[in-house]
């Protein structure tokens, strides 16, 4: 098969470039040309064609798709972790031209070739808003209630994709964590009693080619997330990468108590149909451990220092402390 991946250099990209790359399918890698993506795209050995492009430019997109059999769209612009190093709630009006122009734009490409590609979006659970209030998991008849410009964009995108007369099926992804050393002060936005539903990225990407291959998935929404042993609290999550790095859990009171946009999610009929769900938080972890390597010494060695900056980037304990 031949598929467009966008965002292939990304944390859910590589893995899913992976995994279609294993099964034999010819995969056409869109991304920005930024030094980063060129060292990865460089370690393929000519496994998969590059296409450095903009979602924003319509000629680089109508090239993209040209003779595609599917499209994955992971390209997006996202609130926290960016590759731009930009957030989408920092400067909306620049993620939504490239999210929401740049679907549309992708939208455009496909119905214009003589035999549209299907697609597949991957969307995101924060789509629900603020649900600590109700009883969990999210189910996909649940109404998407977006607070940040990140997740309107997703629903605004979920919608034109649905509108737009093609092949398509939309996948609201959990958490999925990068498999890099990042110390995000991000964390402070979580209460630690938030629910969260952590999925493997290798996880999302079994479940994209799994979709690939399946023709029950066609012009329907699913949840993909961890499943059962993966629903967890922020307090879980945020210990155990901090334990796994060897910082240490951070004192509760720099946390806030404002509810943030997370939840754990019903998996059982995506679960059922798609059979991806192999992995939990422990895998990942144990990845990180090994990526970090002999830097976690000097973690280790200079944990009041990082301890104390990670601190200061919290706004509930700089307002306590001050």
């Amino acid at each position: 098969m031949k598929i467009l991946l966008t965002g292939a250099f990304g944390n859910i990209g590589t893995s899913t470039l992976e995994e279609l790359i294993k099964r034999g399918h010819h995969v056409t890698c869109f991304d920005i040309k930024t030094k980063a993506n060129e060292n990865v795209a460089q370690n393929l050995n000519g496994k998969a064609e590059i296409l450095w492009g903009d979602l924003r430019v319509r000629r680089d997109v109508a090239a993209a798709v040209r003779d595609q059999d599917a499209v994955v769209h992971l390209a997006f612009v996202i609130p926290r972790l960016s590759a731009t190093g930009i957030s989408s709630e920092d400067d909306p009006q620049w993620a939504k031209d490239i999210n929401v122009g740049g679907t549309c734009n992708l939208i455009e490409g496909i119905k214009a070739q003589p035999h549209p590609p299907k697609i597949l979006f991957s969307s995101s659970l924060h789509v629900y808003g603020k649900t600590q209030h109700l009883p969990p998991p999210r189910n996909i008849n649940d109404i998407p209630q977006p607070i940040e410009h990140y997740a309107k964009h997703k629903v605004e995108c979920e919608e034109l994709i649905k509108d737009s007369g093609l092949d398509w099926t939309i996948f609201r992804l959990g958490a999925s964590l990068p498999m890099r050393l990042v110390l995000d002060p991000a964390m402070f936005e979580v209460p630690l009693d938030n629910r969260i539903e952590f999925i493997h990225r290798k996880d999302v990407a079994l479940a994209i080619a799994n979709a690939l291959e399946c023709e029950q998935v066609w012009g329907r929404t699913w949840l993909i997330g961890g499943g059962s042993n993966c629903q967890l609290f922020q307090r879980e999550l945020v210990a155990s990468v901090l334990d796994a790095i060897g910082i240490g859990m951070l004192p509760e009171e720099a946390f806030p108590n404002e509810p943030y946009p997370t939840d754990w999610l019903d998996t059982i009929e995506s679960q059922e149909i798609l059979e991806f769900q192999q992995r939990t938080l422990q895998d990942y972890l144990q990845e990180l451990r090994v990526k970090i390597g002999f830097r976690r010494h000097l973690i280790r060695f200079f944990r009041p220092i990082i301890r104390a900056w990670l601190l200061s980037k919290s706004p509930v304990w700089g307002s306590r402390n001050a």
